[in-house]
């Protein structure tokens, strides 16, 4: 796994070397069968090793969330700055992230019994989401973090919920901006999340009517959250460099062609499986995790075209349903450039 992932032998030597490696290579080996591209499986691989480095987890049996926090701390705070890190805020926060997750792979997480305010508003709130609205659990869980931020910082004002008013509202979306540095499409978010739960909190009774439809949204421009997508001269050039005989080429050419016809994202075309293609019809569907629906398009015929020559003389024979697999043993879905 690490000769894949780091170039360095030093960086292979050191991470082949370090405690808990068979728990690292499970963890990793886990990441990247989810889909975690080369880059992320580096950084996962960095905070793990600083964090095992850190902590004697064969002698513990748990770890708390404020031990992590702890670590995370001194991670960012040493002196020299840790190796690629520009942002400390956002360094601290992933640190933070990979631990815990790791932690919770390997059932060493210590469960935390802090105290929530408003529990029973969000759990009820959350509830509303997934049966009334059918949300995914991937965009509850984002209206949940959201609203639970929102409502500890009321909570610390010692007020009841039903005297929240509009100011309490703006300051808190002020804060975003001035304090939390989003930006403005990022504000925008999350005053949509705000306007949901305000909505349903207006229809429960919690607080005063109308607070929803006050809450003001910033000016969001025309297209300024689109990503700025490569020229159709340098969709060109791709196209012509993956032009060849070779296996590896006539695979990436098909990823190529369906990200440059369609404007697919990288998980929209991991996930694509055979039974997503019908060929009498000339038809692809694609699935939207987050609104767990599915989409049908038109088979364009030179995107058609270059997927029938990956399947006939590129793709192994394989029990494999995913569209797109490793060239190399061991064969699974293509993930990323590690797995080449």
């Amino acid at each position: 796994m690490f000769h894949r992932l780091f170039t360095s032998s030093k960086a292979v030597n050191r991470h082949s070397k370090g405690p808990l490696l068979e728990e690292r290579l499970r963890y990793l080996t886990h990441c990247a069968e989810q889909g975690s591209t080369r880059s992320t499986l580096r950084l996962v691989a960095q905070h793990l090793l600083i964090f095992a480095d850190q902590f004697n987890l064969e002698a513990k049996n748990n770890v708390s969330l404020e031990e992590i926090k702890k670590a995370a701390d001194a991670w960012v705070g040493s002196s020299p700055r840790a190796y690629g890190m520009v942002d400390g805020r956002w360094g601290r926060t992933r640190f933070i992230s990979d631990a815990r997750k790791w932690l919770l792979f390997l059932g060493r997480l210590q469960s935390s019994t802090a105290f929530v305010p408003y529990a029973h508003l969000i759990n009820d709130f959350c509830d509303h989401l997934v049966r009334d609205r059918g949300l995914s659990q991937s965009t509850v869980r984002l209206h949940r973090w959201h609203i639970a931020q929102f409502l500890e910082r009321f909570w610390d004002q010692e007020r009841s919920f039903d005297k929240i008013c509009i100011r309490d509202i703006d300051a808190a979306i002020a804060r975003k901006g001035e304090q939390d540095s989003y930006s403005r499409v990022s504000i925008a978010h999350y005053v949509g999340v705000l306007r949901v739960f305000f909505r349903y909190a207006e229809q429960r009774g919690w607080c005063s009517q109308g607070l929803a439809a006050a809450i003001m949204c910033p000016r969001v421009f025309a297209d300024e959250g689109l990503p700025k997508g490569p020229s159709w001269e340098d969709v060109r050039r791709l196209l012509a460099i993956a032009e060849g005989d070779n296996p590896k080429s006539i695979r990436d050419r098909a990823i190529i062609m369906l990200f440059a016809v369609y404007g697919l994202r990288v998980g929209d075309v991991r996930a694509l499986r055979l039974e997503d293609f019908d060929w009498e019809r000339e038809l692809i569907c694609i699935r939207r995790p987050k609104s767990r629906s599915r989409q049908l398009y038109p088979l364009s015929r030179s995107v058609g075209n270059a997927i029938l020559r990956y399947l006939k003389e590129v793709r192994p024979r394989t029990r494999c349903r995913e569209l797109f697999l490793t060239l190399r043993a061991p064969i699974g879905p293509y993930w990323g450039r590690c797995a080449l």
